[in-house]
C-alpha cells in the first residue's frame, strides 16, 4: 500500500503538470520502448524538495514539488532560483503559451522514478515562438537549450500537436516590438528592471530611422534609476536602438512630450532598449513599484541566454 501510494502521488504530480497552461494547450505523458540517455550523472542523489514562493519562474506551475539535482545540473536551491531569475521576463512576454511548462520541466522538473525531459516538438515550438522576442533583446537561442539535445519519442513531456508552432498575443501585446508593451506590473516590473543592465528617467529627443532599427535618442537630463554598468561618457549622450523596429507600431516613441521608464542593456558597442514605460505619477502602481525599487534587491545571476 506505501509504493502504491507513493505512486499515485506521483502520478497526481504528473497530472497537475500536464494540465497547467500558459494559455489552453493539452499536454500528453508518453510511455515507448527505449529511453532517453541524453542527461546527466548526477554527483548527489536526487530529491524531492518544495518548489520555493521566490522561485518566480515556477511557483505558479502546478505543482508543489520538485526534483533537485534539476535537468541543467543545478545541485542547489540557491544556483535554481540564481539561474531561473533570468528567465522571468521571457515569459511574462507570453511568446507561447507553452514557454512556462518548457523551462520548469527543466528548471524544477516534476518529482518521478526518473527524469522526465521536454520532448523535442515542445522545445521547438516554444523556440519558434521566443527567439525572434529574444533576438529583439540582443539574445541568441541559448546552447544549453538546443533542441537536439531531447528526446524525439520515449518518455517525454510534449504538445498534444506537436506540429503546432503558433503564438498567441493577448490584447496590447506585438512580438515584432516587445520592449513598447504595456503588459507589465507590479513583480513583473521589477523582474524586467533587473534583467535590464541599466534603468533611468529620462525623456526622448528624437527617433530616426537606421536599416531595421529605430534610433531613439535621450535629452540631455536624466536620472538613474538603476546605473548598472553604465559609465558616465555613456549617459551623456546615451543612444538606444530598438532592434528590427523600424516598421512596428510603438506608441511611446510618438509622443516625445512624456517622460519614461527607460531600461537597457549594452550589446557589442550598441545599448539595447529592453523596456519603456510611461512614468507616470499619478498611477497608484506606478508609484508603488518606484517606491519599492529603492529597497529592492535584485537577484544576482550570471546571464543564461550567453
Amino acid at each position: 500500500m506505501g509504493s502504491a501510494s507513493v505512486l499515485f502521488r506521483r502520478w497526481t504530480q504528473l497530472v497537475l503538470l500536464l494540465a497547467v497552461t500558459c494559455g489552453a494547450s493539452e499536454y500528453e505523458y508518453t510511455w515507448a520502448a527505449g529511453s532517453y540517455n541524453g542527461g546527466r550523472g548526477y554527483g548527489k542523489a536526487p530529491q524531492c524538495v518544495d518548489i520555493p514562493d521566490d522561485l518566480r519562474l515556477c511557483h505558479t506551475v502546478g505543482y508543489t514539488q520538485m526534483l533537485l539535482p534539476n535537468l541543467l545540473e543545478h545541485e542547489t536551491m540557491a544556483e535554481v532560483k540564481q539561474q531561473a531569475s533570468s528567465w522571468v521576463p521571457l515569459v511574462h512576454k507570453n511568446c507561447h503559451k507553452d514557454t512556462q511548462v518548457f523551462l520548469c520541466a527543466l528548471f524544477a522538473p516534476v518529482c518521478m522514478e526518473r527524469p522526465i525531459y521536454p520532448c523535442r516538438w515542445l522545445c521547438e515550438t516554444v523556440r519558434d515562438g521566443c527567439s525572434p522576442i529574444m533576438e529583439a533583446f540582443g539574445f541568441p537561442w541559448p546552447e544549453m537549450l538546443t533542441c537536439d539535445k531531447f528526446p524525439q519519442d520515449g518518455v517525454c513531456i510534449a504538445v498534444t500537436q506537436p506540429n503546432a508552432t503558433e503564438a498567441t498575443w493577448p490584447s496590447g501585446h506585438s512580438p515584432a516590438c516587445p520592449p513598447c508593451d504595456n503588459e507589465i506590473k507590479n513583480d513583473a516590473m521589477l523582474e524586467n528592471i533587473c534583467a535590464s543592465e541599466f534603468a533611468l528617467k529620462a525623456k526622448i529627443k528624437e527617433v530616426k530611422q537606421e536599416n531595421m532599427d529605430r534610433k531613439v535618442i535621450l535629452q540631455r537630463r536624466k536620472r538613474m534609476v538603476k546605473q548598472g554598468n553604465l559609465k558616465k561618457r555613456d549617459l551623456k549622450k546615451l543612444t538606444l536602438y530598438l532592434k528590427n523596429g523600424a516598421n512596428c507600431p510603438c506608441q511611446q516613441l510618438e509622443n516625445l512630450e512624456n517622460q519614461y521608464l527607460i531600461m537597457g542593456r549594452k550589446v557589442d558597442k550598441q545599448f539595447l532598449l529592453t523596456g519603456i514605460h510611461k512614468w507616470d505619477k499619478s498611477s497608484k502602481e506606478f508609484k508603488k513599484i518606484m517606491k519599492k525599487l529603492k529597497n529592492y534587491k535584485c537577484p544576482a545571476f550570471e546571464n543564461v541566454f550567453k
